[in-house]
Protein backbone atom coordinates (compact mmCIF):
# COMPACT_ATOMS: atom_id res chain seq x y z
CA UNK A 1 0.00 0.00 0.00
CA UNK A 2 2.11 3.24 -1.40
CA UNK A 3 1.14 6.43 -0.16
CA UNK A 4 1.24 8.99 -3.26
CA UNK A 5 2.95 12.04 -2.04
CA UNK A 6 1.90 15.42 -2.73
CA UNK A 7 4.50 16.46 -5.81
CA UNK A 8 6.65 19.31 -6.36
CA UNK A 9 4.48 21.20 -7.75
CA UNK A 10 7.38 23.53 -9.52
CA UNK A 11 8.57 27.47 -8.72
CA UNK A 12 10.00 26.39 -5.25
CA UNK A 13 6.32 25.88 -3.36
CA UNK A 14 6.73 24.06 -0.54
CA UNK A 15 3.20 23.23 0.70
CA UNK A 16 -0.49 23.10 -0.75
CA UNK A 17 -4.12 23.75 0.28
CA UNK A 18 -6.52 20.95 -1.00
CA UNK A 19 -9.42 22.69 -2.34
CA UNK A 20 -11.84 19.22 -3.32
CA UNK A 21 -11.27 15.91 -3.19
CA UNK A 22 -12.40 13.97 -6.86
CA UNK A 23 -11.94 10.65 -5.47
CA UNK A 24 -13.43 9.20 -2.00
CA UNK A 25 -11.93 5.85 0.17
CA UNK A 26 -12.74 2.85 -1.93
CA UNK A 27 -13.06 4.18 -5.50
CA UNK A 28 -11.22 2.76 -8.18
CA UNK A 29 -8.17 4.86 -9.64
CA UNK A 30 -6.06 5.17 -13.21
CA UNK A 31 -2.77 6.34 -13.74
CA UNK A 32 -2.57 9.93 -14.71
CA UNK A 33 -6.46 10.25 -13.06
CA UNK A 34 -6.92 13.71 -12.07
CA UNK A 35 -7.67 12.72 -7.81
CA UNK A 36 -7.51 16.14 -6.20
CA UNK A 37 -7.73 19.68 -6.65
CA UNK A 38 -5.15 21.88 -4.88
CA UNK A 39 -4.15 25.67 -4.46
CA UNK A 40 -0.84 26.79 -4.44
CA UNK A 41 0.68 30.22 -4.07
CA UNK A 42 -0.13 30.87 -7.27
CA UNK A 43 -2.92 28.96 -9.41
CA UNK A 44 -5.14 26.12 -8.84
CA UNK A 45 -4.65 22.85 -10.37
CA UNK A 46 -5.98 19.19 -10.41
CA UNK A 47 -2.80 16.72 -9.04
CA UNK A 48 -3.00 12.80 -10.97
CA UNK A 49 -1.86 9.78 -9.66
CA UNK A 50 0.94 7.62 -11.22
CA UNK A 51 -0.28 4.52 -10.47
CA UNK A 52 -3.70 2.61 -10.71
CA UNK A 53 -5.71 0.72 -7.82
CA UNK A 54 -8.12 0.98 -4.67
CA UNK A 55 -8.33 4.45 -2.49
CA UNK A 56 -8.13 3.66 0.99
CA UNK A 57 -7.07 6.52 2.67
CA UNK A 58 -7.10 10.50 2.14
CA UNK A 59 -5.03 12.60 4.37
CA UNK A 60 -5.92 16.33 4.87
CA UNK A 61 -9.28 18.48 4.67
CA UNK A 62 -10.74 20.60 2.45
CA UNK A 63 -9.21 24.20 3.47
CA UNK A 64 -6.23 22.40 5.28
CA UNK A 65 -2.64 23.21 3.61
CA UNK A 66 -0.04 20.13 3.86
CA UNK A 67 3.54 20.10 3.01
CA UNK A 68 5.07 19.08 -0.28
CA UNK A 69 6.27 14.95 0.05
CA UNK A 70 3.64 14.51 2.84
CA UNK A 71 1.23 11.74 2.20
CA UNK A 72 -1.87 12.72 -0.02
CA UNK A 73 -3.47 8.96 -0.39
CA UNK A 74 -2.84 5.49 -0.08
CA UNK A 75 -3.93 3.27 -2.93
CA UNK A 76 -3.53 -0.52 -3.10
CA UNK A 77 -4.53 -3.31 -5.71
CA UNK A 78 -7.14 -5.40 -4.94
CA UNK A 79 -5.84 -8.60 -3.85
CA UNK A 80 -2.93 -7.20 -2.59
CA UNK A 81 -1.16 -7.37 -6.15
CA UNK A 82 1.63 -5.37 -6.48
CA UNK A 83 1.20 -1.29 -7.60
CA UNK A 84 3.50 0.22 -10.56
CA UNK A 85 6.95 0.83 -8.68
CA UNK A 86 6.93 -1.57 -5.76
CA UNK A 87 7.13 -5.07 -5.40
CA UNK A 88 6.05 -8.00 -2.63
CA UNK A 89 9.56 -6.42 -0.79
CA UNK A 90 8.58 -2.69 -1.09
CA UNK A 91 11.49 -2.06 -3.04
CA UNK A 92 11.28 0.30 -6.26
CA UNK A 93 11.48 -1.54 -9.46
CA UNK A 94 11.18 -0.48 -13.09
CA UNK A 95 8.47 1.44 -13.93
CA UNK A 96 5.68 0.42 -16.67
CA UNK A 97 5.84 2.76 -19.89
CA UNK A 98 2.29 3.49 -18.73
CA UNK A 99 3.29 5.76 -15.72
CA UNK A 100 3.27 9.40 -16.16
CA UNK A 101 6.74 11.42 -14.10
CA UNK A 102 4.16 14.18 -15.07
CA UNK A 103 2.81 16.52 -11.82
CA UNK A 104 0.04 18.90 -13.71
CA UNK A 105 -2.83 17.92 -15.41
CA UNK A 106 -2.79 18.89 -19.58
CA UNK A 107 1.14 18.27 -19.66
CA UNK A 108 -0.09 14.76 -21.09
CA UNK A 109 1.63 11.38 -20.44
CA UNK A 110 5.28 10.75 -21.17
CA UNK A 111 5.85 7.21 -23.34
CA UNK A 112 9.36 6.84 -21.97
CA UNK A 113 9.87 5.54 -18.50
CA UNK A 114 9.66 7.88 -15.68
CA UNK A 115 12.13 7.50 -12.50
CA UNK A 116 10.67 8.25 -9.57
CA UNK A 117 12.35 10.19 -7.23
CA UNK A 118 13.13 8.50 -4.05
CA UNK A 119 10.91 10.03 -1.47
CA UNK A 120 7.97 8.49 -4.02
CA UNK A 121 8.99 4.93 -3.03
CA UNK A 122 8.25 5.09 0.12
CA UNK A 123 5.49 3.72 2.07
CA UNK A 124 2.67 4.24 4.59
CA UNK A 125 4.87 2.45 7.43
CA UNK A 126 8.40 4.34 6.40
CA UNK A 127 6.82 8.12 5.97
CA UNK A 128 9.53 10.40 4.91
CA UNK A 129 10.46 12.33 8.26
CA UNK A 130 11.95 15.14 7.14
CA UNK A 131 8.91 16.31 5.04
CA UNK A 132 6.17 14.89 7.66
CA UNK A 133 4.55 17.60 9.99
CA UNK A 134 4.94 16.39 13.81
CA UNK A 135 2.04 14.55 14.04
CA UNK A 136 0.71 13.07 11.08
CA UNK A 137 -2.87 14.26 9.54
CA UNK A 138 -5.29 10.71 10.00
CA UNK A 139 -6.52 9.20 7.67
CA UNK A 140 -10.26 10.60 6.62
CA UNK A 141 -13.32 8.57 5.64
CA UNK A 142 -15.48 9.69 2.21
CA UNK A 143 -18.07 11.50 4.81
CA UNK A 144 -15.06 13.31 6.34
CA UNK A 145 -13.82 14.81 2.79
CA UNK A 146 -17.37 15.73 1.26
CA UNK A 147 -17.68 18.91 0.79
CA UNK A 148 -21.44 20.58 1.46
CA UNK A 149 -23.40 19.98 -2.16
CA UNK A 150 -23.75 23.78 -2.33
CA UNK A 151 -20.16 24.26 -2.33
CA UNK A 152 -19.37 22.02 -5.26
CA UNK A 153 -21.40 24.66 -7.26
CA UNK A 154 -18.85 27.17 -6.73
CA UNK A 155 -16.48 26.77 -10.18
CA UNK A 156 -13.95 29.07 -8.85
CA UNK A 157 -10.94 28.66 -6.23
CA UNK A 158 -10.53 32.36 -5.84
CA UNK A 159 -14.09 32.43 -4.43
CA UNK A 160 -13.54 29.36 -1.92
CA UNK A 161 -11.02 31.43 -0.63
CA UNK A 162 -12.73 34.70 -0.52
CA UNK A 163 -15.20 32.89 1.50
CA UNK A 164 -12.72 31.62 3.72
CA UNK A 165 -11.06 35.11 4.24
CA UNK A 166 -14.24 36.59 5.04
CA UNK A 167 -15.53 34.13 7.15
CA UNK A 168 -18.83 33.35 5.11
CA UNK A 169 -20.32 30.09 5.48
CA UNK A 170 -21.01 29.06 1.83
CA UNK A 171 -24.29 27.29 2.78
CA UNK A 172 -25.79 30.76 3.47
CA UNK A 173 -24.96 32.22 0.45
CA UNK A 174 -27.69 32.66 -2.30
CA UNK A 175 -26.52 32.24 -5.71
CA UNK A 176 -27.75 34.85 -8.04
CA UNK A 177 -26.91 32.61 -11.06
CA UNK A 178 -29.73 30.26 -11.97
CA UNK A 179 -27.33 27.91 -12.58
CA UNK A 180 -26.93 27.51 -8.40
CA UNK A 181 -22.85 29.01 -9.32
CA UNK A 182 -21.78 31.01 -6.48
CA UNK A 183 -19.76 33.76 -7.35
CA UNK A 184 -17.90 36.63 -6.36
CA UNK A 185 -20.55 38.72 -6.31
CA UNK A 186 -22.44 36.63 -4.27
CA UNK A 187 -20.08 36.66 -1.46
CA UNK A 188 -19.68 40.44 -2.04
CA UNK A 189 -23.26 40.84 -1.93
CA UNK A 190 -23.48 38.70 1.18
CA UNK A 191 -20.84 40.79 3.18
CA UNK A 192 -22.73 43.49 2.99
CA UNK A 193 -25.96 42.37 4.31
CA UNK A 194 -24.50 40.33 6.97
CA UNK A 195 -21.63 40.38 9.93
CA UNK A 196 -19.85 37.56 9.63
CA UNK A 197 -16.40 38.10 8.98
CA UNK A 198 -13.71 36.52 11.65
CA UNK A 199 -11.38 39.41 13.13
CA UNK A 200 -8.02 38.84 12.12
CA UNK A 201 -5.29 37.50 14.69
CA UNK A 202 -3.78 39.74 17.12
CA UNK A 203 -0.91 39.82 19.23
CA UNK A 204 -0.27 40.93 22.80
CA UNK A 205 -0.61 44.25 22.15
CA UNK A 206 -3.45 44.16 19.99
CA UNK A 207 -1.25 44.76 16.71
CA UNK A 208 -3.06 43.30 13.83
CA UNK A 209 -0.87 39.95 12.04
CA UNK A 210 -0.85 39.56 8.90
CA UNK A 211 0.89 35.88 8.18
CA UNK A 212 3.26 36.00 4.93
CA UNK A 213 1.83 32.79 3.42
CA UNK A 214 0.95 31.57 0.24
CA UNK A 215 1.40 34.09 -2.81
CA UNK A 216 2.20 36.90 -0.23
CA UNK A 217 5.39 34.75 0.90
CA UNK A 218 6.06 33.85 -2.73
CA UNK A 219 6.05 37.52 -3.52
CA UNK A 220 8.13 38.91 -0.85
CA UNK A 221 10.94 36.62 -0.80
CA UNK A 222 10.91 37.27 -4.44
CA UNK A 223 11.16 40.60 -4.70
CA UNK A 224 13.87 40.27 -1.50
CA UNK A 225 15.69 38.13 -3.71
CA UNK A 226 15.63 40.85 -6.93
CA UNK A 227 16.79 43.68 -3.98
CA UNK A 228 19.56 41.57 -2.99
CA UNK A 229 21.30 40.63 -6.25
CA UNK A 230 20.54 43.16 -8.64
CA UNK A 231 22.73 46.61 -9.12
CA UNK A 232 19.33 48.10 -10.15
CA UNK A 233 19.24 51.49 -12.00
CA UNK A 234 16.11 53.66 -12.94
CA UNK A 235 15.60 55.97 -15.58
CA UNK A 236 12.20 58.08 -16.79
CA UNK A 237 10.72 60.72 -19.20
CA UNK A 238 7.54 62.19 -19.24
CA UNK A 239 5.54 61.87 -22.69
CA UNK A 240 3.01 63.03 -24.73
CA UNK A 241 0.36 60.86 -24.60
CA UNK A 242 -2.24 62.23 -26.88
CA UNK A 243 -1.23 60.75 -30.29
CA UNK A 244 -1.78 57.41 -28.25
CA UNK A 245 -4.94 58.11 -27.54
CA UNK A 246 -5.92 59.10 -30.94
CA UNK A 247 -4.41 56.12 -32.08
CA UNK A 248 -6.52 53.83 -29.73
CA UNK A 249 -9.30 55.38 -31.02
CA UNK A 250 -9.47 54.73 -34.39
CA UNK A 251 -7.80 51.94 -33.68
CA UNK A 252 -10.69 50.39 -31.76
CA UNK A 253 -13.55 52.10 -34.05
CA UNK A 254 -12.23 50.15 -37.22
CA UNK A 255 -12.54 46.95 -35.31
CA UNK A 256 -14.85 47.65 -32.50
CA UNK A 257 -15.37 44.00 -31.55
CA UNK A 258 -11.27 43.58 -30.62
CA UNK A 259 -10.17 46.63 -28.83
CA UNK A 260 -7.08 47.45 -27.87
CA UNK A 261 -5.66 48.90 -24.53
CA UNK A 262 -3.56 51.48 -23.75
CA UNK A 263 -0.86 48.49 -21.91
CA UNK A 264 -1.55 46.70 -25.25
CA UNK A 265 -0.57 49.32 -27.53
CA UNK A 266 2.72 50.36 -24.72
CA UNK A 267 3.61 46.63 -24.09
CA UNK A 268 3.58 45.94 -28.29
CA UNK A 269 6.45 49.06 -28.29
CA UNK A 270 8.39 47.85 -25.86
CA UNK A 271 8.25 44.99 -27.64
CA UNK A 272 9.49 46.63 -30.96
CA UNK A 273 12.61 48.30 -28.62
CA UNK A 274 13.51 44.87 -27.14
CA UNK A 275 14.05 43.64 -30.71
CA UNK A 276 16.21 46.26 -30.91
CA UNK A 277 17.87 47.00 -27.69
CA UNK A 278 18.68 43.13 -26.90
CA UNK A 279 20.28 42.96 -23.87
CA UNK A 280 17.33 44.44 -21.92
CA UNK A 281 15.66 40.74 -22.72
CA UNK A 282 18.11 38.64 -20.90
CA UNK A 283 19.49 37.37 -17.66
CA UNK A 284 22.78 37.01 -15.85
CA UNK A 285 24.21 34.05 -15.82
CA UNK A 286 27.41 33.33 -13.59
CA UNK A 287 30.15 35.90 -15.37
CA UNK A 288 27.76 36.39 -18.45
CA UNK A 289 24.93 37.96 -20.28
CA UNK A 290 22.62 35.60 -21.69
CA UNK A 291 20.83 37.56 -24.31
CA UNK A 292 17.31 35.43 -24.71
CA UNK A 293 15.83 34.82 -28.51
CA UNK A 294 12.21 35.10 -27.47
CA UNK A 295 10.14 38.16 -25.67
CA UNK A 296 8.20 36.40 -22.75
CA UNK A 297 6.11 39.41 -21.80
CA UNK A 298 5.47 39.60 -18.30
CA UNK A 299 2.86 42.07 -16.84
CA UNK A 300 1.30 43.09 -13.16
CA UNK A 301 -1.71 42.01 -12.26
CA UNK A 302 -3.52 42.76 -9.25
CA UNK A 303 -6.24 40.07 -8.36
CA UNK A 304 -7.81 39.33 -5.47
CA UNK A 305 -4.86 36.66 -4.19
CA UNK A 306 -2.10 39.52 -4.44
CA UNK A 307 0.09 40.41 -7.39
CA UNK A 308 0.74 38.43 -10.00
CA UNK A 309 2.75 38.23 -13.59
CA UNK A 310 1.02 36.44 -16.37
CA UNK A 311 3.19 35.85 -18.82
CA UNK A 312 2.75 36.24 -23.07
CA UNK A 313 5.36 33.59 -24.38
CA UNK A 314 6.79 34.46 -27.75
CA UNK A 315 5.13 38.16 -27.66
CA UNK A 316 7.56 39.34 -31.30
CA UNK A 317 5.23 36.87 -32.75
CA UNK A 318 1.91 38.56 -32.14
CA UNK A 319 0.30 41.23 -33.97
CA UNK A 320 -0.89 44.15 -31.78
CA UNK A 321 -4.89 42.90 -31.68
CA UNK A 322 -3.42 39.56 -30.66
CA UNK A 323 -1.06 40.67 -27.55
CA UNK A 324 -4.26 43.01 -26.15
CA UNK A 325 -6.47 39.62 -26.50
CA UNK A 326 -3.97 37.30 -24.77
CA UNK A 327 -3.11 40.61 -21.92
CA UNK A 328 -6.89 40.79 -21.38
CA UNK A 329 -7.12 36.63 -21.17
CA UNK A 330 -4.35 36.48 -19.19
CA UNK A 331 -5.93 39.30 -16.60
CA UNK A 332 -9.25 37.63 -16.73
CA UNK A 333 -7.47 34.51 -15.78
CA UNK A 334 -5.45 35.54 -12.97
CA UNK A 335 -8.30 37.05 -10.99
CA UNK A 336 -10.58 34.16 -11.49
CA UNK A 337 -7.37 31.84 -9.78
CA UNK A 338 -7.12 29.79 -13.09
CA UNK A 339 -3.92 30.16 -14.46
CA UNK A 340 -1.54 27.39 -15.13
CA UNK A 341 2.18 27.07 -14.03
CA UNK A 342 3.40 27.45 -17.23
CA UNK A 343 1.39 30.69 -17.74
CA UNK A 344 3.09 32.24 -14.49
CA UNK A 345 7.04 31.25 -15.44
CA UNK A 346 9.63 31.87 -17.94
CA UNK A 347 9.19 35.94 -18.33
CA UNK A 348 11.37 37.57 -20.18
CA UNK A 349 10.44 41.37 -19.42
CA UNK A 350 8.09 43.23 -17.59
CA UNK A 351 5.41 45.86 -17.94
CA UNK A 352 3.51 47.53 -15.15
CA UNK A 353 0.69 49.38 -15.16
CA UNK A 354 0.84 51.35 -11.85
CA UNK A 355 -1.45 54.28 -13.56
CA UNK A 356 -4.59 52.51 -12.91
CA UNK A 357 -4.12 53.37 -9.42
CA UNK A 358 -3.63 56.87 -9.59
CA UNK A 359 0.21 57.42 -9.80
CA UNK A 360 2.58 59.56 -11.77
CA UNK A 361 5.38 57.29 -11.21
CA UNK A 362 7.18 54.37 -9.08
CA UNK A 363 10.73 52.69 -9.28
CA UNK A 364 9.64 49.42 -9.53
CA UNK A 365 11.47 46.13 -8.23
CA UNK A 366 12.74 44.30 -11.28
CA UNK A 367 11.25 40.67 -11.59
CA UNK A 368 14.15 38.45 -10.65
CA UNK A 369 15.81 37.30 -12.75
CA UNK A 370 14.57 39.17 -15.62
CA UNK A 371 16.73 42.70 -15.83
CA UNK A 372 14.12 45.08 -16.71
CA UNK A 373 11.06 46.30 -15.78
CA UNK A 374 9.33 49.09 -17.81
CA UNK A 375 6.76 51.16 -15.68
CA UNK A 376 3.48 53.06 -16.86
CA UNK A 377 2.48 56.22 -15.12
CA UNK A 378 -1.73 57.67 -15.41
CA UNK A 379 -2.23 59.60 -18.27
CA UNK A 380 -3.70 63.26 -17.23
CA UNK A 381 -4.23 66.57 -18.68
CA UNK A 382 -0.68 68.78 -18.77
CA UNK A 383 1.00 72.05 -19.87
CA UNK A 384 2.89 71.54 -22.22
CA UNK A 385 5.22 72.68 -24.91
CA UNK A 386 4.55 72.00 -28.40
CA UNK A 387 5.64 73.60 -31.38
CA UNK A 388 6.93 76.75 -29.21
CA UNK A 389 3.15 76.89 -27.97
CA UNK A 390 2.13 76.13 -24.07
CA UNK A 391 -1.40 74.21 -24.57
CA UNK A 392 -2.57 71.37 -22.35
CA UNK A 393 -1.85 67.57 -23.87
CA UNK A 394 -2.37 64.33 -22.28
CA UNK A 395 0.67 63.36 -20.42
CA UNK A 396 2.61 60.29 -18.46
CA UNK A 397 5.43 59.03 -16.97
CA UNK A 398 7.75 55.98 -18.34
CA UNK A 399 9.80 54.60 -15.59
CA UNK A 400 12.51 51.77 -16.50
CA UNK A 401 13.93 50.10 -13.60
CA UNK A 402 17.06 47.65 -15.33
CA UNK A 403 20.01 45.72 -13.79
CA UNK A 404 23.18 47.68 -14.53
CA UNK A 405 25.03 44.54 -14.86
CA UNK A 406 22.95 43.85 -18.19
CA UNK A 407 23.51 47.45 -19.60
CA UNK A 408 24.86 50.35 -19.56
CA UNK A 409 22.67 53.61 -19.42
CA UNK A 410 23.38 54.10 -23.18
CA UNK A 411 21.26 51.05 -23.81
CA UNK A 412 18.68 51.60 -21.15
CA UNK A 413 18.10 55.30 -22.15
CA UNK A 414 17.82 54.67 -25.85
CA UNK A 415 15.47 51.82 -25.10
CA UNK A 416 13.07 53.87 -22.64
CA UNK A 417 13.53 56.87 -25.28
CA UNK A 418 12.42 54.44 -28.53
CA UNK A 419 9.48 53.50 -26.31
CA UNK A 420 8.84 57.17 -25.94
CA UNK A 421 8.69 58.28 -29.66
CA UNK A 422 6.59 55.93 -30.35
CA UNK A 423 3.98 57.07 -27.75
CA UNK A 424 4.33 60.37 -28.96
CA UNK A 425 4.22 59.41 -32.38
CA UNK A 426 2.69 56.19 -33.20
CA UNK A 427 2.95 56.38 -36.58
CA UNK A 428 6.72 55.83 -35.96
CA UNK A 429 6.32 52.69 -35.05
CA UNK A 430 4.67 51.11 -38.76
CA UNK A 431 8.36 50.98 -39.91
CA UNK A 432 9.06 48.53 -37.17
CA UNK A 433 5.84 45.92 -37.54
Amino acid sequence: MPDFLLPDLGEGLTDAEILTWLVAVGDQVRIDQPVVEVETAKASVEVPIPFAGTVSALFGRPGERIPVGSPLITVEEAGGAKVAGQDASDQPVAESSEYSGNVLIGYGTSSAPARRRGRGSRTAAQPPAAVMPEVAAPAVTTAEVAMPEVATSVISPVVRKLARDRGIDLAAVRPSDPSGVIRRCDIDAFATTEVTATPPAAGPSGVERVPLTGLRKVTADKLSLSRRVIPEATVWVDVDATGLLEARRALNAARPDEPISVLALVARFCVLGLTRFRELNSRIAEDAVEILPDINLGFAAQTPRGLMVPVVAGAQALTTRQLSAALTARTEAARAGSLTPAQLTGGTFTVNNYGVFGVDGSAAIINHPEVAILGIGRIIDRPWVRDGELTVRKVSQLTLAFDHRACDGGVAGGFLRFVADCVENPVTALGEL
